[in-house]
């Protein structure tokens, strides 16, 4: 069953047409009795209310369906920047990805990003040229651009058979066939016929090319070409599989899904070159009573092991914990034990999910996919296993936050009930958080972007049907140290009739920018007077005492805390009065260290007609922003720029007055730098 099964998921830019191609692959396998549409608010993957009137995927969605034997679990993500979370908890749990490319714009901004996290994860994948119907389309230029800013070698397995409006087929370079889609029925059979004399030259050029490209990689080929032997079609899938499974390749494919064109043999692609669970990279996880990193080979006969990779709430069932088994089975109404929390819960329910519908299981196996019901403390990135065997994954690396915006109900007997709602959904989203301003009061929430916050409040007002009031956008800002500095704490409090004492020395230095916070204990652990937990309270304190800020309350970043001395007495020295010593040296050491207040620096991608490239520059240099390069195509020039930002909202209405509406943007999280201004 595990060879027979692929984990995949669909990834592209924005408006690449991701939905429309899952749409048409449900269709073809069976899964769903009619296509749905994106445009028309159908798109059985796009379930979410907002989905259908936006026009674009919020949060990813899974499915189960069939083809030739094999179950496919795909997972459709979205392409806004805003929801990189999804993308980048989706992908964690994948075993291959479908990437899409528009056959006019090529590779665009938010493909660099998906493409980035696929490779961290090793993801292997399938390239699909997409919307080859379009004006201004270009198979050839896509490959070419794909090679140049992805640094991954491609080869196309098809070369389309004319382009924009002309478009009627790809000729197959493996089989060196013809393939049309018949539109009578949708597009579901397939019209096979040998390659056109007139297109034979080309076809067998680009041939040649999928031969010496694969060469490069496979000493088979290579022996075989130069006996001068014929490549069978069977031996080339075999070693582009292999190619495709190291990452060396990626084999390019051509349609435009919303004509129903060129999908079939994509989903072909998914099984003959994408990997079953057992084909991938052992997951590696760490051994708690042991201390140590081990592999995880995908075996249903070891012990259960899965990673939590989203939390999705409903109203009657609770929290949906999505789940990858990487070994094991879990079965309904066993208990499943969340290792980091050290936590005995209970599968109550299992589902294979299809969108927002599902069906119940009996159990969930390695290297599958589903929702197990009933446990409450799940979150996303816990791992949940076996008691006996407490091996914890590695968590997801989420982006901070760098938008906030104020939040209060309409009326203040609605205030707990706006506090349960904000819980849920931070539970859902990682990248959501949530604070409470100690001088207002006001519930400050933050976000990835405009968009996203946006989603956020209407869900709370739709879809929880609360009436609340929201303030203007504000930057999240950060705080840190400028210089080293070493400050000595003492704390003494009598409470309750005792004596509470404690001294800690504390030194702080700034860290190298982007490298984190960082708590060292330099004085020597196990001395004889000192018990290890005041060791613990200490670390706490100090661990406590990096979220809350210096001088303006925003979290602390890149400061590295070494504790110097711990002054201990038997008779009054208390877990209590040194987890407070710490935090306040901490806070006093940091005040005399130079505190710097850092701004989000954004990652601007701009695309504009070429007539207007003039007027946008100037729009992103008089917001601050700095013009790192630009690149020009056939339609569009593309210019890549970092701005702070603050000065970025509003930024599309700009955008469109001096663009005509043709110009469009996206943001993303690049860094934090020292604000001019400071504080």
């Amino acid at each position: 069953m595990l060879q027979t099964m692929r984990n995949i998921g669909i990834m592209a830019h924005i408006d690449a047409g991701k939905t429309t191609t899952t749409e048409r692959i449900l269709f073809y396998t069976g899964k769903s009795h009619r296509i749905g549409e994106v445009d028309d608010g159908e798109a059985i993957m796009d379930w979410m209310e907002q989905e259908q009137e936006r026009g674009i995927t919020i949060q990813s969605a899974a499915t189960t369906t069939y083809w030739k034997e094999h179950q496919i679990n795909i997972i459709d993500t979205p392409g806004h920047v805003d929801f990189t979370a999804e993308v980048e908890r989706s992908l964690r749990v994948l075993d291959g990805a479908i990437a899409i490319f528009d056959a006019v714009h090529g590779v665009e901004p938010q493909t660099e990003t998906v493409w980035r996290q696929a490779r961290r994860y090793h993801v292997p994948c399938v390239g699909y040229v997409n919307k080859m119907d379009r004006a201004g389309a270009d198979f050839f230029f896509v490959i070419e651009d794909v090679k140049k800013k992805l640094g991954i070698n491609t080869v196309a397995l098809q070369i389309p058979i004319g382009k924009e409006g002309t478009f009627e087929g790809v000729i197959d370079l493996i089989e060196m066939k013809e393939i049309r889609w018949d539109p009578q029925s949708d597009g579901e059979n397939m019209v096979f016929a040998p390659v056109a004399a007139d297109r034979l030259p080309q076809a067998k050029q680009w041939r040649e090319k999928l031969i010496d490209t694969l060469s490069s990689v496979s000493d088979t080929v290579t022996e075989k070409f130069l006996a001068g032997a014929e490549l069978d079609a069977d031996l080339i899938r075999k070693e582009l599989r292999k190619a495709v499974l190291n990452r060396d390749i990626l084999p390019m494919f051509a349609g435009a899904s919303r004509r129903n064109m060129g999908v079939q043999p994509l989903i072909d692609a998914v099984v003959d070159f994408l990997p079953a669970p057992m084909e991938t990279l052992p997951v590696v996880g760490h051994h708690l009573k042991k201390e140590t990193d081990i592999n995880i080979p995908c075996d249903p006969k070891n012990q259960p092991l899965g990673l939590v990779f989203k939390i999705q709430n409903d109203r009657e069932a609770g929290s949906l914990c999505y789940v990858r088994m990487y070994s094991g089975v879990m079965k309904t109404g066993s208990v499943v034990f969340n290792v980091g929390k050290k936590k005995r819960e209970r599968a109550n329910r299992i589902l294979r999910m299809h969108s927002n519908k599902s069906e119940p299981m009996d159990s969930l196996g390695a290297g599958d996919i589903g929702v197990i019901i009933g446990m409450k403390l799940a979150q996303t990135g816990d791992t949940v296993g076996s008691e006996g065997w407490p091996v914890l994954l590695e968590k997801m690396q989420f982006p901070e936050p760098v938008i906030s915006i104020s939040i209060e109900p309409k009326t203040t007997s609605d205030q707990d009930r706006l506090k349960d709602i904000l819980a849920i959904l931070s539970k859902e989203d990682p990248t959501f958080t949530i604070r409470e301003n100690d001088e207002t009061g006001q519930l400050i929430i933050s976000g990835m972007g405009e968009l996203h916050l946006d989603v956020l409040v209407t869900r709370i007002v739709k879809e929880f049907k609360l009436g609340a009031k929201v303030g203007n956008p504000q930057v999240t800002y950060r705080e840190s140290i400028g210089i080293t500095n070493e400050h000595s704490g003492n704390f003494c409090r009598v409470i309750a009739g005792k004596e509470n004492t404690a001294g800690v020395t504390l030194r702080v230095e700034p860290a190298e920018r982007g490298s984190g916070n960082r708590y060292i204990c330099a004085v020597k652990s196990g001395r004889d007077e000192i018990p290890e937990e005041i060791f613990d309270a200490v670390q706490r304190g100090i661990n406590a005492a990096f979220p809350s800020g210096i001088v303006m309350g925003y979290p602390c970043i890149d400061i590295k805390a070494t504790v110097t001395d711990i002054r201990y007495s038997q008779l009054t020295g208390t877990e209590f009065a040194f987890e407070a010593c710490a935090s306040m040296a901490f806070d006093e050491a940091c005040r005399g260290a130079s505190p710097l207040l850092l701004e989000p620096i954004m990652a601007v991608e701009l695309t504009s007609p070429h007539e207007f490239v003039g007027e946008v520059m100037s729009l992103v240099t008089q917001r601050g922003g700095h013009i790192l390069n630009m690149d020009s195509k056939a339609e569009m020039d593309e210019i890549k720029a970092q701005a702070p930002m603050e000065k970025m909202f509003g930024f599309m209405t700009s955008l469109r007055s001096v663009s005509q509406g043709r110009a469009s943007f996206s943001l993303e999280f690049s860094h934090f730098e020292k604000k001019s201004s400071g504080f």
